[in-house]
């Protein structure tokens, strides 16, 4: 894998995941308790002894800098490195990217520099775990028994385009699945391409992987498919996004952060221990940093240095926590960061440093699924406090 270059995208606007990509980029929001997305795709290169990374980044992109700065640091005498390509005008262009070719496009000059034979082609908003040596090994949709990709929709439109993309059962019968399954093959977003088709690929003003290189590939090249059986999840929604970190929770998940041989790195932040104070917890994610005092906390994942104060109630939720701790240095008109005393949330996003005042209730139940307000926002049906938001004491949403 030395001579394979991995490139993530995490420059989109991520407007499926707002209000969660309201102050940040998508691949930088909070994943699991204590991650960023972005340390997935990160560390399945690692984990696959791929150490050459380039993030490419273009919205909202200050958060997402700061974390990889913070996480993916080589020693001084390793030629490993994961870098940052933001965004940027120069003299042979001034447009942002206008999709994922377009961004691999207008960085290639760098991709170039070294003699890479393969280039790696990654989303910044999956949830998965993938040793890539299988996929370069392999060779480099509807493919044939022997992979050969002979269709290909980015995303289907209607009910008869999904029929055509059905998988057939001598395919069926050469992956090891049932025959009698209704399943269909759905492209994860990742492409290796060598490094003279990837430059070929892109001689032209075609803007997205998905929707035009890969499609007008398979015309004159010979594209083939691996196949991925293993846990994937496309995370770009609240509603995604949300039964993916709950998920997490139970109590043997799908996706698992307890995988020695293949771990997830992210930013060592040295937080101490959790203390928790009397609390009831039942398929609950408790993050470092956090103090929890005689409250109930059921299905919830619970994000570094969040604080709950007494009497608090949370069920189906994601706390995201907080990035610093007060330590009393708090402003007397609003409430401490957390949430307080006797809160009743139920399936609710609190992003970080929001402060949630006692006695408040959060439930997306009797309201519409979509909704916006000043503090706060219902998405397919969850209800998301955004960062540092402030919810007045006794206040019902």
């Amino acid at each position: 894998m030395q001579r394979t270059l991995a490139i993530i995208m995490g420059g989109g606007a991520g407007t499926r995941l707002f209000p969660l990509t309201k102050d940040r980029a998508k691949p930088a929001v909070p994943l699991g308790g204590k991650y960023r997305i972005v340390d997935i795709p990160i560390s399945n290169c690692l984990n696959s002894g791929l150490r050459s990374i380039y993030v490419l980044t273009q919205f909202n992109s200050m958060s997402l800098h700061r974390h990889i700065q913070a996480s993916y640091k080589f020693d001084n005498f390793s030629r490993s490195f994961v870098d940052i390509l933001a965004a940027q005008q120069t003299p042979a262009g001034s447009q942002w990217y206008q999709g994922t070719a377009d961004a691999v496009r207008q960085n290639m000059r760098y991709f170039l520099e070294r003699p890479y034979d393969y280039y790696l082609i990654l989303s910044g908003d999956q949830l998965y775990r993938m040793d890539f040596h299988q996929v370069s090994e392999f060779g480099i949709m509807q493919s044939g028994v022997d992979r050969h990709i002979t269709g290909f929709i980015e995303k289907p439109a209607d009910e008869s385009e999904l029929r055509e993309m059905k998988m057939s059962r001598e395919l069926l019968r050469a992956i090891g699945s049932n025959e009698e399954e209704e399943l269909f093959q759905a492209s994860m977003g990742i492409y290796v391409f060598n490094r003279n088709v990837l430059i070929e690929s892109l001689t032209n003003d075609l803007f997205d992987f998905g929707k035009h290189i890969i499609p007008s590939s398979i015309k004159d090249r010979h594209v083939s498919a691996f196949i991925f059986k293993g846990y994937w999840e496309d995370i770009g929604t609240i509603r995604a996004f949300y039964e993916a970190n709950l998920d997490l929770t139970d109590v043997v998940p799908e996706y698992s952060f307890f995988e020695p041989d293949s771990p997830i790195y992210t930013h060592p932040r040295f937080l101490p221990g959790s203390k928790i104070n009397g609390a009831t917890l039942r398929q609950a994610i408790i993050s470092d940093g956090c103090i929890i005092s005689d409250a109930l906390l059921e299905r919830c994942v619970v994000g570094i240095r969040s604080v709950i104060q007494s009497g608090a109630t949370i069920r189906n939720s994601i706390v995201m926590g907080a990035d610093y701790f007060e330590l009393g240095q708090t402003d007397s008109s609003q409430p401490s960061i957390g949430i307080g005393r006797n809160c009743v949330i139920d399936r609710a996003i609190i992003d970080k440093n929001a402060r949630i005042a006692d006695g408040v209730v959060i439930t997306p139940e009797g309201k519409p699924p979509n909704f916006d307000a000043d503090n706060y926002f219902i998405r397919d049906g969850i209800v998301v406090i955004p960062k540092n938001a402030v919810i007045p004491a006794g206040f019902w949403i």
